[in-house]
């Protein structure tokens, strides 16, 4: 089921002229993973580590075009070396990042990083805008991809958990072990 915010942020996406989405998997971003592959406009890149979408849309800029970061909270930590080339280049990076490790969080592992993401970004220098309700994404991105790509600027979407919604998490533990 795509969630009701997908459809106006991938309308904001191909109205800001976006036509590389770099992204590695996940359920939050899944809906617009799926326009993008759909799309014949746009080249969506399937990343084996987040810090290659930077380097992708370093490139993607270069060569004229404009692109879009999708990736979960939990690989913002791969990224802080890569995200200096943004700031030192300055170039214009769009980055929506779904959170994990907030509110109704199941798996232990997600939180570290969930908890200091924005502060992370902030100190790599990349403006951050935070979304905790789904009626406000679409015009969160919209606002992002202004400052990204006229600043040129180095912007960051998170989209909490309670747009999302808390995923499952089953412990795995040894049969007469206690839980």
């Amino acid at each position: 089921m795509t969630a009701p915010w997908v459809p106006e942020v991938w309308q904001t996406l191909l109205d800001n002229d976006v036509r590389q989405v770099a992204y590695v998997p996940d359920a939050g971003l899944a809906a617009l993973i799926e326009q993008a592959q759909a799309e014949p406009q746009v080249l969506a890149v399937p990343l084996s580590t987040e810090e290659e979408g930077v380097a992708v849309l370093a490139g993607a800029w270069l060569g004229g075009q404009r692109g879009v970061l999708l990736m979960q909270s939990s690989g913002v930590g791969n990224c802080i070396n890569l995200l200096s080339l943004a700031r030192t280049c300055r170039f214009p990076l769009l980055m929506l990042v779904t959170m994990r490790g907030q509110w109704g969080e199941r798996n232990p592992w997600q939180v570290p990083m969930g908890s200091i993401t924005k502060a992370v970004l902030e100190q790599a220098g990349l403006l951050v805008f935070e979304v905790t309700e789904a009626d406000r994404v679409a015009e969160t991105v919209s606002a992002a991809a202004a400052m990204a790509f006229t600043g040129p600027a180095a912007v960051a979407v998170l989209i909490g958990q309670r747009v999302l919604g808390a995923k499952s998490f089953v412990e795995a533990v040894p049969t007469g072990q206690p839980r």
